[in-house]
């Protein structure tokens, strides 16, 4: 096995992903195919990447619906590593990302926590 491709993210609406996630955070849309009966694959990830992607998958039921937003607990659970931590931060600033805290620097890198349009937990990162 040489990599992860996929991560799969629940989330209430494609379309309103899809948007958040190629206009917000700037990543691209690999792959947004029509399986039948309401159901898409839809793919995207870092503009530019080619390691994992995020496989955003509409709740199906109650249960699903629950767990949009509260996948890792509460917790960080996805980590976006960037070369411009000051411009893409401010980046999305801009384009209305809640970070939940100013950035820090830490011994490891700059660092900032922000939530997706879900409340998912994300550290944008800028290894030292």
């Amino acid at each position: 096995m040489s990599h992860i491709a996929l991560v799969t993210l629940v989330v209430r609406d494609y379309d309103e992903a899809v948007s958040f996630y190629t206009g917000a955070l700037g990543f691209e849309l690999v792959e947004d195919t029509d399986r039948g009966g309401g159901t898409r694959w839809v793919v995207v990830r870092p503009r530019g990447t080619t390691g994992t992607g995020l496989l955003l998958a509409r709740a199906k039921d109650e249960a699903q619906l629950a767990s949009v937003g509260a996948q890792t607990g509460g917790r960080v659970g996805f980590f976006l590593h960037t070369e411009d931590f000051a411009g893409d931060h401010e980046r999305m600033r801009a384009a209305g990302v809640r970070f939940l805290e100013e950035p820090r620097h830490e011994t490891y890198g700059s660092v900032a926590v922000f939530e997706d349009l879900y409340g998912n937990r994300w550290d944008l990162l800028q290894p030292a």
